[in-house]
């Protein structure tokens, strides 16, 4: 019987890494990060990216995979994720899912649903909509269209409001119509959800600590080095909460502490976000770590897993096709 994937996931600033390492240390895992924004090299402050000296403790995937102007999406992150995860079971290893993306959790554990193909056509003249009459101008326009979606995507997401509204002009019907799909998941491989959460003024006070950390290790120079390095300030992850702020203090539209009180203002509003995709998952085991001493929130999440691996159909060993190599850095 091949043994269920845990999966921990969390609002950003809930304290997905620290416990990670150490359910990793303890069950003999290896990390795959489900962070949209890990995965890319340079973007270290920023992201909160595990250090170093963490990474070598316990073996990262999934990070610093992909230079900051590589597209991703959910379906390439699924694609890199499966790889990762049969060349660790291949070690005879447990593969430990972390992070903070629904959408790409959601891609891993319960496949993506089936939509229109791109319209290439459509998305240039959405996109030169964008720059002409501004991302706000189409976000209205998806209101007007699929309130549903509108309300899940933020109005600086670009991506996924063109997305959206190309979906909708091709097919005449809105995403969220074919996001139905998802109701009802036919997972390939058994996962075990854990999702961690904290009171509200827990996390909005773990929120302005990492801000305030953030800065003090030099968030202000990571982006100065990778505008320095020819990346445009209006590339989507430069532009993602807590670099889009920096980028447009160093432009002069605001003082440091302007962008301090933003950062933490939209963080706030990413996380919330998150919980919001995060209820729509299935299954999922709940973890309060609000005045929950780390060792028994550790020993809460290993009684889970170990709990879940005892009662797992022995039927249950549908997997994947064969997938390629992992070719992150921890496993080469």
């Amino acid at each position: 019987m091949t043994r269920p994937i845990p999966v921990i996931f969390g609002p950003t600033a809930v304290g997905k890494t620290d416990l990670s390492l150490e359910i990793a240390r303890c069950l003999e895992a290896e990390i795959i990060s489900a962070d949209s924004r890990q995965i890319y090299r340079g973007l270290d402050v920023g992201t909160a990216k595990p250090s170093p000296r963490q990474r070598q403790m316990v073996p990262h995937h999934l990070i610093d995979l992909l230079n900051p102007d590589e597209p991703l999406n959910a379906a390439r992150f699924a694609r890199l994720a499966r790889c990762c995860l049969q060349t660790i079971e291949a070690r005879r290893r447990l593969p430990l899912v972390v992070g903070g993306s629904g959408l790409y959790i959601r891609a891993l554990t319960d496949g993506l649903f089936v939509s229109p193909e791109a319209n290439p056509g459509v998305r240039l003249a959405l996109e030169e909509e964008a720059r002409n009459l501004g991302l706000q101008a189409l976000h209205d326009r998806l209101a007007a269209v699929d309130a549903v979606a509108a309300r899940r995507i933020h109005r600086h997401d670009q991506v996924r409001i063109i997305r959206a509204l190309e979906i909708y002009t091709v097919t005449g019907r809105p995403i969220s119509h074919w996001q139905r799909q998802w109701q009802n998941p036919v997972r390939p491989r058994d996962f075990v959800l854990i999702g961690l959460r904290r009171d509200r003024e827990d996390l909005r006070r773990r929120i302005a600590a990492r801000t305030e950390t953030m800065l003090q290790m030099g968030l202000v120079a990571e982006v100065e080095r990778m505008l320095a390095l020819g990346f445009p300030p209006t590339l989507p992850a430069l532009q993602s909460v807590g670099y889009g702020e920096i980028v447009a203090y160093l432009d002069g539209r605001w003082n440091l502490a302007q962008a301090r009180a933003l950062i933490e203002r939209h963080t706030w509003r990413l996380a919330k976000r998150q919980m919001t995709w995060f209820r729509r998952l299935a299954g999922v085991h709940w973890l309060c770590l609000t005045g929950r001493p780390e060792p028994v929130a550790i020993q809460g999440i290993q009684d889970i897993v170990t709990n879940t691996a005892e009662t797992a159909s022995k039927s249950a060993a549908a997997v994947w096709p064969e997938q390629p190599e992992c070719t992150c850095p921890a496993s080469i």
